[in-house]
């Protein structure tokens, strides 16, 4: 996420909080299945679940169906202070489709962004579960790795975030940690990011009451004096406009909690979490025509995500020394946009020599390298990391961090982010004009570099369907020599060999070598 505000931007209008489980409701999670990959074509189906944060759930007394926390408010009785009101206080199954707009067929989960049942819902969060458990999440570790999976964003208009991202969470929410959360991973417990947000209700298992002050915006929770935090990998931030992928750092590993000065603050060094992270947006970093609709990522089509997390020593127990970004749409691989900002030397991936250059190209403070850099970020994704999908809209600053010109003032490099006017993004004009906006995510796949995609094929074989996806960008590696960054070896790999001018044929893994810039 982008910065503090932004994650108290999350909508909470039917929900409430708890760290008992419920009975009044039978939680069952939507099912939905993965990839695990260990070549090209080699990939092994993994049945799992997804299950819903425990911030949108309903909670009410565990002797009867009495609401603990209401209007922005705890009930004084049953929550007298953070112990009693855990003890006291039960969260319950959910209504997936009905109160929430979650949906899960196969390989796909689909998030609505307004649901009216009996009161209104907006937007949702969910975990992945591990597979064939009701209890864990599942922790992917993903240096030497890739993550794949196909995207349908085209009715996500500006203001809205379709979010996939990694948190450093305990794989059973909490709960051996903390005796007195007992709903645990399988009512979705134990949330923390980058941000180290003040408005979960409870964090390791006693609720956040002390210092709690209602919200003043309409459609948000209040905060509390703690906040819960850890490193955060922002795979994909997204709307049919912009988007991003951000590693978030921390100097903490895991959940942790935190207090006033101990937290992190927008664009400072101090607290424990670098809540600007190191992003890559191509819009920002000035290619204009690269994503968006009818663009080289044709977002009125569903496509293809690829991000690859490149070790120094091409093994899992190498350093995190670059993040790569790459697209299928239509049958063609299209690398990820160029940068074109003064100061910056040309690339498409993120490295540390990128971080330090963005920050200091838009006068931004680097806040990324003092709390771990990528190497900080690499750590995390070694020790093992929960899977997060969601769709949210902002109550601080209306997403103009994603889509627009922020600050909404700015006439320097890095303020322009996307083509969103600087007015659009009001979280209760978007409700009102768009409720029916919804983001698909399918065919989730991990592993080695260049295992879990092709340049053709459908969505369901790993490659996004629709047009588009032309320019200099893209390769489907025809012709005796490949571009830059294309393919150029690795097991069953029967494209060219030969790199272009300029570059040289590197070797990722057994599976995967591509052609990088000498």
């Amino acid at each position: 996420m982008f910065h503090s505000t932004a994650l108290v931007a999350f909508t909470f209008l039917a929900v409430a909080y708890g760290q008992q489980p419920g009975t009044l409701t039978a939680e069952t999670h939507p099912p939905i299945s993965w990839q695990q990959c260990t070549a090209p074509g080699q990939c092994t189906t993994q049945s799992s679940g997804v299950v819903l944060d425990a911030n949108w759930r309903w909670l009410h007394d565990t002797k009867s169906s009495t609401n603990c926390y209401t209007g922005n408010t705890w009930d004084a009785t049953l929550c007298p202070d953070a112990t009693t009101c855990a003890a006291n206080c039960a969260l319950d199954g959910a209504d997936y489709p009905g109160t929430y707009g979650i949906t899960a067929s196969g390989t796909g989960l689909t998030l609505k962004f307004v649901t009216q049942s009996a009161q209104k819902n907006v937007g949702s969060r969910v975990y992945l579960m591990a597979p064939g458990s009701t209890t864990e999440y599942q922790m992917f570790k993903l240096v030497n790795q890739e993550f794949t999976f196909d995207v349908d964003v085209s009715q996500l208009p500006c203001g809205l975030n379709g979010a996939v991202y990694f948190s450093q969470m305990d794989a059973d929410g909490g709960m051996s940690r903390f005796p007195t959360n007992k709903a645990g991973a399988k009512y979705g417990t134990g949330y923390c990011d980058s941000q180290c947000p003040h408005d979960i209700k409870f964090i390791n298992g006693k609720a956040n009451i002390d210092g709690w002050t209602p919200a003043s915006n309409n459609g948000n929770t209040g905060t509390g004096n703690t906040g819960t935090c850890c490193p955060e990998m922002d795979i994909w931030e997204a709307n049919s406009v912009s988007a991003a992928v951000t590693p978030h750092p921390c100097t903490v590993q895991g959940q942790s909690s935190c207090t006033g000065n101990t937290c992190s603050s927008p664009n400072s060094t101090a607290g424990v979490c670098d809540q600007a992270g190191c992003d890559f947006n191509s819009y920002r970093m000035g290619d204009t025509g690269f994503y968006g609709p009818g663009k080289t990522v044709d977002t009125t089509k569903p496509f293809t995500l690829v991000t690859q997390f490149i070790s120094s020593n091409n093994q899992s127990s190498g350093t995190l020394s670059a993040i790569r970004r790459l697209y299928v749409q239509g049958g063609q691989v299209i690398q990820n946009s160029m940068t074109n900002i003064a100061g910056v030397t040309a690339t498409n991936e993120i490295s540390s020599q990128f971080c330090t250059q963005q920050k200091t190209a838009f006068g931004d403070t680097d806040t990324f390298t003092p709390k771990g850099g990528l190497a900080g970020m690499g750590q995390s994704l070694s020790a093992g990391m929960v899977l997060v999908l969601s769709l949210w809209d902002d109550y601080a600053v209306n997403m103009l961090w994603l889509d627009s010109t922020y600050p909404t003032n700015g006439n320097k490099p890095g303020d322009f982010r996307g083509t969103c006017a600087t007015s659009s993004g009001v979280p209760t004009t978007v409700e009102s004009q768009s409720p029916n906006a919804q983001v698909t995510y399918s065919n989730i796949k991990v592993g080695p570099i260049g295992s879990t995609y092709s340049a053709s094929g459908t969505p369901g074989s790993g490659s996004g369907g629709g047009g588009g996806g032309t320019g200099t960008t893209t390769s489907s590696a025809p012709g005796a020599t490949q571009t830059v960054w294309g393919q150029c070896g690795g097991s069953a790999y029967s494209g060219p060999t030969t790199c272009a001018a300029g570059s040289h044929c590197q070797t990722s893994s057994p599976y995967y070598s591509q052609c990088v810039p000498s």
